[in-house]
């Protein structure tokens, strides 16, 4: 089969594309420059990094990073090798490396979240208006351990992950169980709007006041039409989060980066790392979804954006010490895309049932590796629910998931 992983896909990777001529320069100097501004703007310059609150139980630390739809063409394949260089070659040859991790789900965002979030395949309306019926990861873990909101956190572009994030219908669980969602790019659009609407475009282009637009758009107490949600009081925002996400969404402004979902999103991740250390973190990227209005440019372009960001958020793990040596990151795509000649034009969707869809992969990295290897077994997107529990130190429930005895548990 042509797009499959070689049998020995680290040689491969390290001999197919050099990854210094795949990286846009000019992206890599504004990350760096980015990190320059942020270090240690939220809090005393005598302390880096974030507050450290006490960890419940195995005090183990998750990031999980899912990506939009992404073909294994586009990715780790002959062909897609050039547009990962650093998920191929940085993480690659330390992971633990599912060649096949099946979604066998209903192939739409929040039913694919919600699939590995929970461990079980559930068919939910795609808009996030009917929660899951079974507990998420983050209601596990919060009531095994009654560890603070401030250890779980959901950074993503997708507005319908508030109806899931600590809101399943399972008795004993739902939303004070729940974790903090940050929707950044949204609270971007809604302060243009906002500015758009009272007659103050001239701000629109002037840098210095886009923060100010910002500004007024977290005053008061409607964060919910800004389009992310923290479940705290429902007329009071937690002011630590409220602080953590004006200024630094103010910076990124001010910064002059891209505008890009995902660069926004990177950003805002890593400052709830330095803020709040969270033991749970999932963070979700989906520039590659650009697909959906037809260009196959915007939508590598996303795929590269995607490979640089996760291998910088794993060097923010490694510098930063509450995360150093006891976190593992996994990375796994919601599923692909339809192939090629599909009638439902290709890489525009992802509704097709084909291994081209529903066949992806996933990349392990971090404390539950033991030792590099490539896993041609099999598994699948409900399998990661129980075994991101099982690295916390809860003791899964039931689900249609298995533990996958890969990871180092302990």
């Amino acid at each position: 089969m042509p797009n499959d992983l070689p049998l020995d896909p680290l040689a491969e990777c390290a001999a197919a594309v050099d990854p210094n001529s795949i990286i846009d320069s000019s992206r890599r100097s504004f990350v760096q420059a980015v990190g320059l501004l942020a270090a240690g703007m939220l809090l005393p310059k005598t302390r880096a990094y974030g507050m450290a609150p006490a960890t419940g139980g195995s005090g183990h630390r998750i990031i999980l990073v899912v990506i939009g739809g992404v073909r294994r063409a586009e990715t780790f394949s002959h062909e897609g090798l050039e547009y990962i260089p650093h998920l191929a070659y940085d993480l690659m040859p330390r992971s633990l490396f599912y060649n096949h991790a099946r979604n066998e789900g209903v192939t739409a965002h929040f039913n694919a979240i919600s699939s590995i979030l929970t461990g079980n395949w559930q068919r939910v309306d795609d808009w996030g208006k009917l929660a899951p019926t079974t507990p998420t990861l983050f209601e596990q873990f919060r009531k095994r351990t009654r560890v603070d909101r401030s250890d779980t956190w959901v950074i993503a572009s997708n507005k319908a992950l508030t109806s899931m994030i600590g809101a399943s219908s399972a008795s004993g669980y739902g939303p004070d169980f729940g974790a903090n969602v940050v929707f950044p790019k949204q609270l971007m659009l809604m302060a243009v709007a906002d500015a758009l609407r009272g007659g103050r475009t001239a701000n629109l282009a002037d840098r210095s006041k886009i923060e100010a637009e910002l500004e007024s758009a977290m005053e008061g107490s409607n964060y919910e039409g800004l389009g992310w949600n923290v479940f705290e009081a429902a007329d009071k925002l937690d002011p630590r989060v409220q602080e953590t996400i004006k200024n630094a969404v103010a910076r990124f402004v001010r910064s002059g980066g891209p505008t890009s979902g995902d660069e926004l999103t990177f950003f805002m991740t890593r400052e709830i790392m330095r803020r709040f250390s969270p033991q749970v973190l999932v963070v979700a990227f989906s520039d590659v979804e650009a697909a959906h209005f037809g260009s196959y440019a915007l939508h590598l372009s996303g795929v590269k954006t995607a490979d640089r960001l996760i291998y910088q958020l794993w060097n923010e793990v490694e510098a930063n010490p509450d995360y150093r040596g006891k976190t593992t990151m996994v990375v796994l795509p919601e599923f692909g895309r339809d192939p090629d000649g599909s009638v439902t034009n290709g890489f525009f969707n992802h509704r097709a049932n084909d291994d081209s869809t529903r066949d992806t992969w996933m990349m392990v990295v971090g404390s539950a590796v033991d030792r590099p290897n490539v896993i041609e077994r099999p598994i699948r997107h409900v399998d990661v629910c129980p075994t991101l529990a099982g690295l916390l130190g809860c003791r899964p429930i039931e689900s249609q998931g298995s533990l996958l005895s890969d990871f180092r548990l302990s």
